[in-house]
């Protein structure tokens, strides 16, 4: 095929081949051990569910809805959406398979693709990848902090330093309401375009995420939601932050975030890589205490972090992080004929039952051409199989590293290389 006719991904999209595939997993299950470790459980999300579910769960005057959204009419008429972050979608799946009404706090965790129609640049794309966990159905701010350590635990475990945890509280309704009158006073008194406006009214701490110069400019003397939180919710803040001083999860408290998310009540946290220049956001989270009834649940609070794993890989990267990424299989198997063929792929079964990692040269290579493909594969050992092999039912097993052979009959080929492979 031409190159003028070669078929490529879409503009915007984040895509993992070997070998970066495997730094993009080691990144990934880095990112879940501890997770799985705190007893977090696996829950499998749709890519793509109704609208309703972000307009409502997410915010109607968030850029993830107003701008973002793949949003596309199915063949019944139905409005769908890719699915552009984790959260909406969990709580929706609580809801409906009664979750919430089991033993709390539901504790469960996703990693997958997400969807939002931005303008492509290095760390944000159109489809990026997320790990993300849930801790639903009880507020405690030792919680809350687990939570976090939990997220700090998996940056850890990929080998980063250069990043801070920043947090916040968002305090509760009480405290927003207080905030609000003075907020929308202040607003009143700006130059803002009408879009910019439309999106205050709806929520005013939009704003303080906004990222242009000439808003941020003029929302610097703006109240801070920290100088406005009740007494419940200052407490809770304070909690919060003596139990990550003592699991030694170190943090600096910005007043001024709000996430991009309208979901967000009380703490709220966001990791930033140093290196990673305007895309420096390597995840981040918070507790949404009335997602759970807007979306027609229980009144239950909730919380929860999603981690970018593309801007870890990044991150990774930038501070010179090397992984374990050369692929190598325990066994080479080079087949002389086609008896030998359908030992080969026998013996290769057998093997990989029990958990050994085996390779089959095909396409009648020659032995000379086989021996270069098990070079090149990593491979720990190697043998040649064929009509006297079969016989005789002995191999010559190479080690490929130091050329040395050794004698071993088929029957104790799977023994041999398990205990090899242990040491």
């Amino acid at each position: 095929m031409s190159k003028r006719n070669q078929i490529q991904a879409p503009k915007g999209v984040s895509e993992y081949v070997p070998p970066q595939s495997r730094k993009f997993e080691s990144v990934r299950e880095a990112l879940l051990a501890p997770a799985r470790n705190a007893g977090y459980e696996l829950i499998e999300l749709p890519v793509f569910e109704d609208t309703e579910l972000f307009t409502r769960g997410v915010g109607e005057s968030t850029d993830v809805v107003s701008k973002e959204m793949y949003t596309f009419e199915d063949r019944g008429g139905r409005s769908i959406t890719l699915r552009p972050e984790g959260t909406a979608g969990v709580m929706r799946a609580v809801i409906e398979h009664g979750l919430d009404r089991g033993q709390l706090p539901a504790k469960l965790y996703y990693s997958g693709a997400f969807f939002r129609a931005e303008r492509p640049q290095a760390g944000r794309y159109r489809q990026f990848y997320q790990v993300g966990i849930e801790a639903i159905g009880i507020q405690d701010s030792a919680l809350d902090a687990e939570v976090i350590a939990i997220a700090n635990a998996g940056f850890k475990a990929i080998g980063l330093k250069r990043y801070r945890l920043e947090i916040t509280s968002l305090g509760d309704a009480q405290s927003r309401a207080k905030h609000r009158i003075d907020l929308v006073s202040y607003i009143e008194k700006l130059e803002l375009d009408e879009v910019t406006r439309s999106r205050a009214e709806i929520n005013p701490l939009r704003l303080f995420d906004d990222k242009r110069e000439e808003v941020k400019k003029q929302m610097n003397k703006a109240p801070l939601l920290l100088d406005y939180l009740s007494e419940d919710s200052r407490k809770d803040f304070e909690s919060v932050q003596k139990h990550l001083k003592a699991l030694n999860v170190e943090f600096v408290i910005n007043p001024r975030m709000v996430r991009g998310l309208d979901y967000y009540t009380g703490t709220t946290f966001e990791f930033v890589h140093e290196l990673l220049g305007a895309q420096s956001g390597i995840g981040g989270g918070g507790r949404y205490d009335g997602l759970m009834s807007e979306l027609g649940g229980q009144e239950l609070s909730g919380i929860g972090f999603g981690l970018g794993i593309d801007r870890c890989v990044l991150a990774a990267d930038a501070e010179g992080i090397s992984f374990d990424q050369e692929f190598t299989s325990d066994l080479f198997i080079i087949p002389l004929g086609d008896e030998s063929k359908i030992a080969a792929l026998t013996i290769a079964q057998e093997l990989r039952n029990s958990g050994l990692r085996v390779e089959i040269s095909f396409g009648d290579r020659a032995l000379k051409g086989s021996m270069k493909a098990a070079d090149k594969s990593g491979a720990a050992y190697v043998i040649v199989l064929g009509e006297s092999e079969i016989a005789s039912g002995a191999v010559e097993l190479k080690e490929m590293s130091t050329g040395k052979t050794t004698s071993v009959t088929l029957t104790s080929l799977q023994k041999h290389l398990q205990s090899v492979s242990s040491k």
